[in-house]
């Protein structure tokens, strides 16, 4: 059963409506947002589809409600949850849009998360990270009418909310949305932080959504890859989100070995996604050759193909043809410098070689604590 309640929009306009002050941006007066080129002003719908995570839900709806900004709209789609989660979102009732469903996976609750949102730009918030006040406010800064997605900056925390020290994604310099669309188009891979570093453009995600069950289950993945080949995608170097880490969160990828695998099989299916949705728009195909030049998707099938290699996905993949990625992905396109190329290519290559235990020693390294590195 789908039970829905829709309320009036909330967040910092209603929060200048009852006398808290709302910071002035450059060029505006008080309270308003800067204007796109034809005048209008952004709506921002921060969607947050949620299941059993009565932990964390209560700190992601209050990030949303607290960004600095006149207009935003909060949308809760809860998952079938059975821990508590729905009297807290209930507890938000006249602040939130919120609707109730039987459990039927991310894709599902975030097509409905999306069909109740009324933004110009989307935010697919994590159940279990926070958005920084100034978050919006950024994003409109640099928006324009070529953007899919605006990403920024994500620090690590953890499930306490102390900072892990780390950045998503680690990069020095703001890519432009060229160089992003090319290395998107030759490797499937550019820097991106996880789903809620994103505000995607309404107009893209409409030729995304919705999104059917041929797509892979996690609604962030399809974004992140259509968006530079759809749009522009452009980078603020500013940490403005939280992504939390922790043993319960599906980016855990060492909680199980064959988690590798899966990731590689998603891997394919989302590039058979991002090439359907393609030939429906009549627009170029990226290279065929793109899935074996990713310099992460390569660390996925070197510790699959080591840990579990009768259940490895991808055809015609091995021990040997890995070894030859990893030497070429040291002469492939994308940001990453040559210290980082070499540190693949040589781990990579280190532990297609070792004895198995000392393979599962060094993958352990890799995808534990710091290790991870959420990319598209």
């Amino acid at each position: 059963m789908n039970y829905q309640v829709r309320q009036p929009f909330e967040g910092a306009g209603a929060a200048k409506a009852r006398g808290k002050a709302v910071p002035k941006a450059a060029g505006c007066n008080a309270g308003e947002a800067p204007a796109e080129p034809d005048g209008r002003r952004l709506r921002f719908s921060i969607v947050i589809a949620n299941y059993n995570y009565a932990k964390f839900i209560r700190s992601a709806i209050e990030s949303a409600l607290a960004l600095d900004w006149p207009h935003v709209d909060v949308v809760v789609v809860d998952d079938g949850s059975t821990d508590g989660s729905v009297d807290i979102i209930r507890s938000f009732e006249g602040r939130v849009v919120a609707s109730f469903q039987a459990n039927a996976g991310q894709r599902v609750a975030n097509n409905v998360g999306f069909a109740l949102a009324q933004g110009d730009v989307i935010v697919f918030l994590d159940a279990d990270d926070v958005l920084e006040p100034g978050f919006a406010r950024e994003v409109a800064a640099v928006w324009n009418r070529r953007i899919s997605k605006v990403q920024v900056q994500m620090i690590r925390v953890d499930a306490q909310d102390r900072s892990l020290g780390s950045l998503l994604p680690q990069i020095d310099r703001v890519p432009d949305p060229a160089e992003i669309r090319a290395w998107a188009s030759a490797t499937t891979e550019y820097p991106t932080p996880p789903g809620s570093g994103n505000a995607y453009a309404r107009d893209f995600l409409a030729k995304v959504f919705p999104i059917g069950p041929d797509h892979d289950s996690s609604t962030d993945s399809t974004c992140l890859a259509l968006a530079p080949l759809l749009g522009d995608v452009v980078t603020v170097l500013k940490p403005l989100a939280r992504y939390r880490q922790h043993g319960a969160n599906d980016s855990n990828l060492f909680a199980e070995p064959g988690r590798f695998g899966r990731e590689v099989g998603r891997a394919m299916a989302r590039q058979r996604s991002v090439e359907a949705t393609l030939l429906r728009l009549a627009l170029p195909l990226p290279s065929s050759a793109a899935l074996r030049r990713n310099r992460h998707l390569l660390q996925l099938r070197v510790a699959s193909l080591r840990l579990q290699p009768e259940r490895h996905p991808l055809p015609d993949d091995g021990r040997i043809a890995a070894l030859w990625d990893a030497v070429r992905c040291l002469f492939g396109p994308g940001i990453d410098p040559l210290r980082k190329r070499l540190i693949v290519a040589a781990w990579s290559a280190l532990t297609l070689a070792a004895p198995r235990p000392l393979a599962k020693r060094l993958i352990s390294l890799r995808f534990t604590k710091g290790g991870q590195n959420p990319v598209a």
